[in-house]
């Protein structure tokens, strides 16, 4: 078994992992990063989901290297991309046009632009990159302290052993945290635990918000990319979900119910015929590509990433199962977003009348896959730790604060973030949860485990419940959450100090607060912002 010895190890090479490794890296901290699929980037690129944010995203509401992500994205279309010279000298450029997000674009730019902003550190050493590796076993040091992880190559079967100071779970589910045996939390907490109003009488572990296993479409009419009829197509062709309240009909169909309201709606997808506009349809809805922003005939089609609510998984969770059937549900996710495709291409009722779009054509090219879906499920909802400080529904949302701007404005902010507390349909048989927020920030208390040391969550993994991670789980407060957890490790290092030590004084947990903000963390939202800016795209998913 090779042993390797960084000062912090990083488990989990998704968005908050990628945001954590350059926190440590350009502070001078050596970094192992392991990531279970062959792409960092999580959301951003096994995933393929554009990003989610808020309308302020353009000039606040996020890091400085959030942003310079954002802008690299942008800055990769100008440099390589035949964009017409309107849409080059936009500096908001949109290069899919989707209208759930201000910047839809393709994984693989994604990966691209992660990968150039750690190329310099792993030139340099400080940053190592074990892909397709996974956690698999933990020794401890004491009570409160991890002394190894131990991952395992999917590709050889090799074990490494990772000894370091300091271990960041930024796995998509939390995994660290039951190897480690972490306190930490699944699914749905109860209403005595939590006072939630909105939590359930009874504590529900295996309550979790679907997944889903994302895929891209072109449509090239008049040819013929029907994909072969999946072998449970029939199941899922009639699969209803059982669900309180009741969905309007199959999974696999145009009826669906407002997130909102729950009143029933009839779903818009028309290829070609869809404008940017909000809620025009789903072809644009997270449209990666819209080639009528490039030169006439460089594509042949729009480019459409589908993470659409017929392919949300709710027959499972990922978190209270063994690992034979964490891969069984994986698998049968897949088929489900392959039984939409079949779906589409053959018996999906179309405006005109006809039925199905042959010419719909999977680009599994851009998501580094054969079977033309996503490498990874896109995980909305992770264990959570027990953590010093619980963030709760009456702490953000705007129903039960009333009359006011912001949601609880924590001593100890970390960042800040906004979006809806937006729940998908779950596990449980719950449908949609979506209710307005305010925005928020994030606490150094919940980003600190109870009892052990040398343990940061730099995921979706914080102290969040069931029903507040639902607004702390998209991609630029997942990104804020792992590079301050970056931050954290590194000054408990330079300090030989524990962040439950920071937390506990005022003194101490200014000083790194100071230290964020010098690195361009925003701690704070202004006390006169117009709620109004910042939900411009409705209800994104």
């Amino acid at each position: 078994m090779e042993n390797l010895t960084p000062d912090i190890a990083i488990i989990g090479g998704g968005v908050g992992g990628c945001a954590a490794a350059l926190a440590l890296a350009r502070s001078g901290r050596t970094v192992v990063m392991t990531e279970e699929f062959a792409w960092i980037g999580g959301q951003f690129t096994s995933q393929a989901v554009p990003p989610d944010e808020h309308g302020w995203i353009e000039h606040f509401g996020c890091t400085a290297s959030y942003r310079r992500f954002r802008e690299g994205v942008r800055e990769h279309y100008r440099a390589h991309y035949p964009l017409l010279p309107a849409q080059r000298d936009n500096p908001r450029l949109n290069p899919g046009n989707g209208w759930v997000s201000p910047l839809c674009h393709e994984p693989r730019v994604a990966l691209a632009v992660l990968e150039s902003m750690l190329a310099p550190y792993v030139s340099n050493g400080r940053v190592l990159i074990l892909r397709r590796h996974r956690p698999v076993g933990v020794t401890l040091a004491g009570n409160e302290t991890i002394g190894s992880v131990t991952v395992r190559s999917a590709e050889t079967g090799a074990e490494t052993r990772l000894t370091a100071a300091f271990f960041l779970d930024a796995t998509e589910n939390g995994d660290l945290l039951p190897l480690a045996g972490v306190e930490h939390v699944t699914g749905a907490e109860s209403r005595a635990e939590t006072g939630e109003p909105s939590a359930p009488p009874q504590a529900r572990p295996a309550n979790v918000q679907a997944f889903s296993v994302c895929f891209v479409l072109e449509e090239l009419a008049g040819e013929n990319h029907i994909i072969p009829r999946p072998a449970r197509y029939d199941f899922w062709r009639s699969y209803v979900p059982k669900l309180t309240p009741p969905w309007p009909g199959p999974l696999l169909g145009w009826a669906g119910l407002n997130p909102r309201t729950m009143a029933a709606m009839r779903y818009n997808f028309n290829p070609h015929r869809e404008k940017p506009a909000l809620f025009s349809g789903l072809w644009a809805f997270r449209r990666i590509i819209d080639r009528a922003q490039f030169e006439p005939g460089f594509y042949r089609s729009d480019v459409c990433l589908v993470n659409w609510p017929m392919i949300d998984y709710m027959e499972g969770d990922l978190h209270t199962c063994d690992e034979t059937e964490r891969v069984r549900r994986i698998a049968d996710a897949r088929e489900l977003s392959l039984s939409m495709v079949y779906w589409l291409q053959t018996e999906a009722p179309r405006p005109d009348g006809g039925v199905g779009w042959p010419g719909l054509r999977l680009r599994g090219d851009l998501l580094g896959t054969t079977d033309g879906l996503a490498m990874a499920p896109y995980i909305r909802e992770s264990r959570r730790i027990r953590a010093l400080k619980t963030i709760r529904e009456q702490d953000v949302s705007a129903v039960f604060r009333p009359g006011d701007t912001l949601a609880e404005r924590y001593e100890d902010s970390v960042g800040i973030g906004y979006y809806r507390i937006d729940l998908h349909p779950s596990s449980g048989g719950d449908n949609y949860v979506d209710v307005p927020s305010l925005p928020f920030r994030i606490p150094l208390g919940a980003l600190i485990p109870k009892r052990v040391r040398n343990l940061l969550p730099a995921a979706k993994n914080i102290g969040t419940t069931h029903l507040t991670n639902g607004c702390y789980r998209l991609h630029p407060v997942e990104w804020n959450i792992g590079e301050a957890a970056g931050e954290l490790a590194t000054v408990c290092l330079e300090q030989r100090t524990t962040p439950q030590a920071i937390a506990a004084d005022r003194g101490q947990t200014e000083a790194f607060q100071a230290r964020l903000r010098q690195r361009g963390f925003e701690l704070a939202w202004p006390e006169n912002l117009k709620l109004d800016d910042g939900d411009p795209h409705a209800h994104a998913r």
